[in-house]
């Protein structure tokens, strides 16, 4: 079931009260498995979320990266199988490329969790059981609802919605929220691949912009797109709109400058502590993992962002 953003603080709170204030013997093990490298910001607070997790419930803990190698995801889920681990934490950045691999671990006993990517058809189209993550489809849908009506985006106009890694299931989804919104207001969205260099997304879509000065808004689709949208924006000499998604200094300091609308925040500190608890919970108590939209109600823009500021320094 999806739990609002209320009772998830709730089950915050209910789960701190279960253990004690002081880290638990570490008698259950687990492998979370970022599908990047450790150099994308972003996951700084996936991973001090499940740290915090693993210190609270008593979990030996390994995080490994991927480094967007599918090959390389696929090896560590059955390494991490072999090992025989009690639960996998997964980013499930494919549809498709790591279903059996997954549902091996499942028949093994394991308990896995996705976070932050799922399935594109969820628990139909995967055998983890559970996603801790914001609900991408329906927040792209939102940010373009909410592009349109602020801006008075109209049947005709064209927007720009560059996506790191266009085939990833969470450029798909967000994406494809974007893209329907859009659509129903008679909007075409033009797209091309950023890719994850900073420097480089800044400058293709900087480029892009120049040769399409038709073009009447921005989308980042992730956090490179939407860190380095604003300077694409200023790069290009251009003045439109600018949302996106996550959160990174840059990307506060442009929703508090006005060089960018707003942000989408899916609380990735979340992602990574809920996980690692349900695990351990699952293999102590026999607690059945539940899935949670860490992006309710996330919308940020000037008048929430300086909310989280706090929150995102104490994870660089």
């Amino acid at each position: 079931m999806k739990l609002t953003r209320l009772r998830t603080a709730a089950l915050a709170a209910g789960l701190a009260t279960m253990m004690t204030s002081t880290a638990l013997a570490a008698d259950v093990k687990a492998t979370m498995i970022i599908y990047l490298d450790p150099s994308v910001q972003f996951f700084n607070p996936v991973v001090k979320g499940a740290q915090d997790a693993a210190a609270q419930f008593g979990v030996d803990l390994d995080v490994q990266y991927a480094n967007n190698d599918p090959v390389r995801q696929n090896d560590l889920i059955e390494s991490a199988t072999a090992s025989g681990v009690d639960g996998i934490a997964v980013a499930i950045s494919s549809s498709d490329a790591f279903d059996e691999s997954i549902c091996a671990a499942v028949k093994a006993g394991i308990v896995v969790i996705g976070f932050n990517n799922d399935d594109l058809e969820g628990a139909k189209g995967n055998c983890r059981q559970a996603y801790v993550g914001m609900n991408e489809f329906a927040s792209g849908y939102e940010l373009g609802n909410r592009m349109i009506k602020e801006f008075g985006l109209k049947s005709g106009d064209v927007v720009f919605n560059p996506r790191e890694i266009p085939e990833a299931s969470f450029a798909v989804a967000r994406g494809g929220g974007i893209e329907k919104a859009m659509a129903e207001a008679g909007i075409k969205v033009e797209t091309v691949r950023a890719g994850l260099d900073p420097a480089e997304a800044q400058n293709i879509m900087a480029q892009f912009l120049i040769a399409n000065p038709n073009v009447k808004a921005l989308f980042g689709t992730g956090s490179v797109t939407s860190t380095v949208g604003a300077g694409a924006i200023k790069d290009a000499g251009v003045d439109i709109p600018f949302g996106g998604f996550d959160l990174a200094v840059e990307i506060v300091n442009a929703v508090e400058s006005g060089a960018m609308f707003a942000t989408m925040d899916q609380q990735p500190y979340l992602q990574g502590y809920y996980p690692i608890a349900q695990i351990a919970l699952s293999k102590k108590y026999g607690l059945t993992p539940t899935d949670i939209d860490t992006g309710q109600g996330a919308f940020l823009d000037k008048s929430r962002i300086s909310s989280v500021k706090p929150l995102i320094g104490s994870f660089r």
